[in-house]
């Protein structure tokens, strides 16, 4: 299982369970269908430009990050029928439950840790 931590020295984990979706069909479906979405739980989906929240059930806060992993944009507390556009130098995109990216700001940098790291 992969996860998700703040990149400020302190390592804090922000994601415990983190679903990579990077093929097409997984980035497609991202978390349609779900009927909920666990606060340690999270998706990361790369590459994505842009998200929507079409056909969801719960509302979620999104944070769109570039290349490197810096947070570009915060989207919070999406709810469903919602769009969300991504600034530019977007290369993927952190789906968490709302509430999740409270203390993430534009410029935060965040570090994918997986299995075999």
């Amino acid at each position: 299982m992969s996860r998700i931590l703040i990149n400020d020295g302190s390592d804090a984990i922000l994601v415990e369970k983190l679903i990579l979706a990077e093929s097409t069909p997984a980035l497609m479906r991202g978390l349609l269908g779900r009927a909920s979405l666990p606060a340690d739980t999270g998706m990361l989906l790369r590459p994505c430009r842009s998200i929507h929240m079409w056909f969801m059930r719960f509302p979620i806060d999104a944070a769109f990050l570039d290349q490197e992993m810096r947070v570009l944009k915060v989207a919070r507390n999406l709810r469903p029928w919602q769009l969300a556009f991504a600034p530019r130098k977007t290369h993927c995109v952190l789906e968490t439950a709302s509430g999740v990216l409270e203390t993430i700001r534009e410029g935060n940098r965040l570090r994918l840790e997986t299995d075999s790291d």
